[in-house]
């Protein structure tokens, strides 16, 4: 049985580093520059993924802070762990390359109910070396469909961001390719579900579905594109809420609502009418630029 008072005790330290290499692969792993000759929104992409004048896209964050982190200790059955939110807080913009340190706590535990699963969030600060303020702040939520019942607090879950009821001031078709999945997850996802097909349907999926956090980064190219001029030292905050899956070499759509310098986001796949993440809102420096 878990703990809800040990759960919130859990603490982690790891090492950590990253170069330019990685952040290329990243870049390259969520779809950019796919076309850097022939198309001229790709030749704006071709300095996140060339060492000319790098750029790292504000979500690379979880590259580095991936491995480790309180979530792994508390013994959930990863047979039935869903990621459902994701969010990065840039303090300030990533050098192209680094060492640091990540430090892990637990930010809730959240109770169901027997047979309703139960909520976990964990927050990882990333530090550079030798620098004590937070270069970044990475924090994960999850659901684990066969933990409900533990005994924790049923109420105090933060309330997700609702997007604007009117319809989107703009929206944005991203590809996908069928190889997506195979790429991306070199940057340090290696679950088979995303690989191997016997895995995937062992998890009730017809073939490998793409990262949620492939889709996530997928969600920042877009208000990169559509809000900040491919500034990525103007995205302070982006999080989303992961609703469906996706299954490489569809195209994502990703619908945006720009209030000021807060931009509200969706995604769906239109050719399955699925919604794929919801709640979405990305915090900008200064007011978004179209």
């Amino acid at each position: 049985m878990l703990d809800h008072a040990a759960i919130m005790e859990l603490r982690t330290r790891d090492a950590t580093s990253w170069s330019e290499r990685d952040a290329m692969l990243y870049a390259l792993g969520v779809g950019m520059g796919a076309d850097p000759v022939a198309n001229s929104v790709d030749q704006r992409e071709l300095p996140f993924v060339h060492e000319r004048g790098l750029k790292l896209l504000p979500t690379f964050a979880i590259v580095p802070t991936f491995a480790g982190g309180p979530l792994l200790l508390i013994g959930l059955d990863t047979r039935t762990l869903l990621h459902g939110e994701q969010a990065v807080t840039l303090h300030r913009p990533m050098p192209p390359s680094g060492t640091g340190t990540v430090e892990g706590r637990m930010l809730g535990a959240w109770d169901k109910g027997v047979g309703k699963g139960a909520v976990f969030a964990q927050e990882k600060i990333l530090r550079l070396d030798g620098d004590p303020e937070p270069l970044a702040t990475v924090v994960t939520t999850a659901f684990g469909r066969a933990e409900g019942g533990f005994g924790g607090p049923a109420d105090g879950q933060p309330a997700p961001h609702q997007v604007p009821g009117r319809a989107p001031d703009l929206s944005l078709d991203l590809p996908t390719t069928p190889s997506q999945a195979l790429l991306y997850r070199l940057s340090g996802d290696l679950n088979p579900l995303h690989a191997d097909p016997e895995a995937a349907r062992a998890a009730g999926f017809p073939r490998p579905i793409l990262h949620g956090l492939c889709t996530y980064a997928i969600t920042a190219r877009a208000v990169l594109a559509a809000c900040c001029d491919y500034r990525p030292e103007r995205m302070l905050h982006h999080q989303a809420r992961f609703s469906a899956p996706v299954f490489p070499g569809e195209t994502i759509t990703v619908d945006l609502w720009v209030e000021g310098d807060a931009v509200s986001f969706q995604a769906r796949v239109t050719a399955r009418d699925a919604v794929v993440v919801r709640n979405g809102l990305s915090r900008l420096r200064g007011e978004a630029v179209r």
